[in-house]
C-alpha cells in the first residue's frame, strides 16, 4: 500500500470519527507526501511512492601569478613532499617574467530516490560531476590537468614524447566531460546493503593532529597517516568505483561494515604491473560520549585468489573535558619486488584554557629501509572576541630521502570583522636543510548565507636556490544547495 495512502486515509477515518467540522480541516493535511513519511528534506520532489532529493554545488576558482615553479619542498615518502610556490627562474628562456594562471570550475548535482520497504528505505542515487581545469605555465599552451575527470594534460606517444597534429602542433586532452561520478542502489536502515558504482566505505579519519601547523607528511596524505605508496591507481590500495558493501549499526554507537571495491579493476597492466582486481574491505567503528575510533582492514587482488597487496588503518580520538587525544597508526604492504613494508603512526594532545590552546603532535614513517620523524607545536589565543593568534612550528628528518633535517616556524591571525566576513593572515619561514624561503599570506572570506561563499588569497614566496620571488592571487566562489 502506498505510504500517503495509508497515512491520509488514517487521518480520515480518525477525522470522520471525531465529526464533520474536523474532517473539513484535512486539506491542510493533504500536504502531507512521501517525503513527510520518510522524515526527508531540503529541496525534494515527491510522486506517490518515491521522494527525490536533490543537492548540489558549483565552484569556481581563478588563480594568476607567477608561482608555477616548486622547485622548493619538503621531501615525505607518502605522496613525494609537500613544495611551495615559486617564481620563474631563467632556467627555460623567458621565464623569468611569464606569468602563470589557472581557471577551474567544479560542478556537481545528486539525485537521490527513496521510497519505503519491507527492509527499509530503498534507495536510487545518480551523481553527475564535472571538473574542467585549463592550465597556463610561463604564459605558455594551454592544458587541462588534474581533473578527476581523466584530463592528462598533452597526449604523449609510446615513447612518451607529445603527439603532433597535421600542423606539428603538440595535441592536448579537452575539458572534462560530465560523468556519472556516481550511480548505486542501496537498501535498509540500521543495515543497509549499496551496489554500483560509488565511493568506499574505508574510515580513515581520527588521525588529524591538533596542532595549528599541520605535520609535514601529514599534510602530505591530507592530514593524517597513510599505508603507504602501495601499487594502484591512488596512495594505497585502490578503493571505490564498481562495489558491493553491506553496513550495519550495532548500536552503543557501533558500526560495522564489509565490501567488495574495485570490482572493475584489472589485475596487471604493462605500465604499473600490480593492481589488484578486486579489494576487500572490513570496518569497525565506534563514535559517541566524546570519542571516536576505528580500524579498517583492505586487500587487494581478491578476484583471482591472491592477494598482492594489504593494509590496516586505525584511529583514535577523544576529547575528556579541556583536553583532546589522537592516536592512529597505519601499515601496508605488497608483494610486488621489491617487497614493501610501510608503516606510519601519529600521536597528537592538546588542552583549552580560558584564553589559549596549546598543542604537540608525533609523527612517525618508516619505507622498510629508513625512517623519517617529524615533531610539531603550536599555541592559540583568543585576543579578543573573533579575534584569534596562532603560532607554531613543526620539524622533519628526512631520512628515506637522505636530505637532513627540515624545520618551519610560523605565525598567523584570524579575525572576524563581521558576521558574514572574516581576514586570516600568515607569515613564516621554512628551512629544507639545503634551502630555507620565507612567506606571507593573507586572505579575505565572506560568507554571507544562502550556502554561498568567497574568498580571495595572496601568497608571496622570497627568491631561493631554484626558483625567483613567487606570488599568487587566488578567488575562489561557491553555491552550494539542498
Amino acid at each position: 500500500m502506498k505510504i500517503r495512502s495509508l497515512l491520509l486515509g488514517s487521518v480520515a477515518a480518525a477525522g470522520l470519527s471525531t465529526g464533520g467540522a474536523f474532517a473539513a480541516d484535512l486539506g491542510v493535511l493533504t500536504s502531507l507526501d512521501v517525503c513527510d513519511a520518510l522524515g526527508l528534506s531540503g529541496l525534494t520532489i515527491s510522486s506517490d511512492t518515491n521522494c527525490l532529493q536533490i543537492t548540489g554545488e558549483v565552484k569556481y576558482k581563478f588563480s594568476w601569478g607567477d608561482f608555477d615553479n616548486e622547485s622548493f619542498g619538503v621531501a615525505t615518502p607518502a605522496d613525494g613532499g609537500i613544495a611551495w610556490i615559486g617564481g620563474g627562474d631563467g632556467a627555460l628562456p623567458g621565464t623569468d617574467d611569464n606569468l602563470d594562471w589557472r581557471s577551474r570550475f567544479d560542478a556537481w548535482i545528486k539525485f537521490v530516490a527513496t521510497a519505503d520497504s519491507d527492509f527499509g528505505p530503498a534507495k536510487a542515487v545518480l551523481k553527475l560531476k564535472q571538473v574542467t581545469d585549463a592550465r597556463v605555465d610561463n604564459e605558455g599552451v594551454r592544458y587541462y590537468g588534474g581533473s578527476t575527470t581523466g584530463d592528462g594534460g598533452y597526449i604523449l606517444d609510446g615513447n612518451g614524447d607529445p603527439v603532433v597534429d597535421v600542423n606539428g602542433d603538440w595535441t592536448y586532452s579537452g575539458p572534462g566531460s560530465v560523468v556519472l561520478d556516481e550511480a548505486y542502489v542501496s537498501i535498509g536502515d540500521s543495515t543497509v546493503i549499496m551496489a554500483g558504482k560509488k565511493g568506499s566505505i574505508m574510515n580513515k579519519g581520527d588521525d588529524e593532529p591538533l596542532t595549528w601547523l599541520d605535520l609535514f607528511n601529514s599534510e602530505d596524505v591530507d592530514r593524517g597517516v597513510s599505508w603507504g605508496p602501495l601499487g594502484g591507481d591512488t596512495d594505497g590500495l585502490d578503493d571505490g568505483g564498481m562495489v558491493i558493501q553491506v553496513t550495519s549499526d550495532l548500536g552503543n554507537g557501533f558500526t560495522i561494515s564489509a565490501g567488495l571495491e574495485k570490482l572493475d579493476n584489472q589485475q596487471a597492466d604493462p605500465v604499473a604491473p600490480l593492481y589488484g582486481a578486486g579489494t576487500a574491505v572490513g570496518v569497525i567503528a565506534y563514535a559517541g560520549e566524546g570519542i571516536s575510533a576505528h580500524i579498517t582492514g583492505a586487500a587487494a587482488g581478491v578476484l583471482d585468489g591472491e592477494v598482492e597487496a594489504w593494509g590496516v588503518h586505525a584511529g583514535f580520538a577523544g576529547t575528556f573535558d579541556n583536553f583532546k587525544v589522537v592516536l592512529a597508526g597505519a601499515f601496508g604492504h605488497d608483494d610486488v619486488a621489491p617487497v614493501t613494508d610501510y608503516w606510519n603512526v601519529l600521536a597528537s594532545a592538546s588542552a583549552t584554557f580560558d584564553m589559549f590552546t596549546l598543542a604537540a603532535a608525533f609523527e612517525a614513517v618508516d619505507n622498510g629501509v629508513d625512517t623519517d620523524l617529524g615533531a610539531g607545536a603550536s599555541a592559540s589565543f583568543a585576543v579578543t572576541e573573533g579575534v584569534t593568534v596562532n603560532v607554531g612550528g613543526r620539524w622533519y628528518q628526512q631520512n628515506i630521502a637522505g636530505l637532513g633535517d627540515a624545520w618551519q616556524v610560523a605565525a598567523g591571525v584570524s579575525a572576524a570583522v563581521t558576521e558574514s566576513i572574516t581576514v586570516t593572515g600568515e607569515l613564516g619561514f621554512v628551512d629544507n636543510g639545503s634551502d630555507d624561503l620565507i612567506y606571507g599570506s593573507a586572505k579575505l572570506a565572506w560568507a554571507p548565507g544562502g550556502g554561498y561563499t568567497s574568498s580571495i588569497k595572496g601568497t608571496v614566496t622570497s627568491e631561493t636556490l631554484g626558483a625567483d620571488v613567487g606570488y599568487k592571487l587566488e578567488t575562489e566562489f561557491k553555491k552550494t544547495f539542498e
